[in-house]
């Protein structure tokens, strides 16, 4: 697969995607980086520590996060997107699933579209990102937690969204499916999902495990956001194990390491 000007493998190698939230209130870095001198500071950090890819998010997406509009989180991203890409030879993501931040996105250089809603919040996102060309993350994202067979029930879900992009005519090489751990899913189904990451390869599309910091290693370690990089390397390993293309970090350097040690181990012949 193809993300600006750099070939990722679909099989056998994990790559990390660097989290970047030019946001007053995520539930981990809120306010960290949404100054743009301290942003680019940290995307050069991230880049000297192993990050292949780079995910720019403008809204936070925690619970009970404040819905923004569109125009006021494009003046937020878009100068961001802008400064990255003259600076670094990185891709850059966009996370958002609004059609209309995306198109802003797309004008302003970004190579690939991470959709929270994966393409059934926005009508037109779908459209949007077949008109692009660009690649997307689609992610596993439902209203409730009614499920009758929960892994049964999230394949079906995530086959709903590559219906959507098949019909929108987003070519299917170009996608890569993320199972949504921490949305729309109880502590203990998010452990459930991660333990079986390997079923939604029959889906036929790469998967990005998105893990760092979330609450299921808070309830699990009964630890809060700053002390969970343990337990985040954990589920990075498990992403490797299970054949994760990609895994979704805020500490880029101990997870860079951690994938390349279990990949050492994994690739190990004699």
């Amino acid at each position: 697969m193809k993300i600006g000007n750099r070939e990722f493998k679909e099989h056998g190698k994990t790559y990390i995607m660097g989290i970047l939230n030019v946001t007053p209130d995520s539930f981990s870095d809120g306010g960290s980086w949404n100054a743009l001198d301290r942003a680019l500071f940290h995307v050069e950090e991230m880049c000297k520590e192993g990050m292949d890819i780079l995910d720019i998010g403008g809204e936070s997406t925690r619970p009970g996060y404040t819905l923004l509009s569109d125009e006021e989180e494009i003046t937020r991203v878009v100068p961001v997107i802008e400064a990255v890409k003259k600076r670094f030879d990185i891709p850059v993501s966009l996370d958002t699933y609004k059609s209309g931040v995306a198109e802003a996105g797309i004008d302003a250089g970004i190579d690939l579209i991470n959709d929270i809603w994966g393409l059934k919040y926005d009508d037109k996102m779908a459209e949007v990102i077949a008109k692009s060309k660009l690649p997307c993350c689609l992610m596993h994202n439902r209203k409730n937690t009614e499920y009758v067979d929960f892994l049964k029930d999230v394949e079906k879900d995530l086959r709903e969204t590559l219906a959507l992009a098949e019909n929108a005519g987003i070519e299917k090489n170009k996608i890569i499916l993320d199972p949504g751990v921490g949305f729309a899913k109880t502590y203990e189904q998010n452990l459930h999902i991660i333990n079986h990451l390997e079923q939604l390869h029959e889906l036929g599309c790469p998967v990005l495990l998105g893990t760092s910091r979330k609450s299921v290693i808070g309830l699990t370690l009964d630890l809060p956001t700053e002390e969970r990089l343990e337990g985040t390397l954990v589920t990075t390993v498990m992403g490797v194990m299970k054949g994760c293309s990609f895994v979704r970090v805020h500490d880029v350097k101990e997870n860079y390491r951690a994938v390349k040690m279990a990949e050492a181990i994994l690739n190990s012949r004699i």
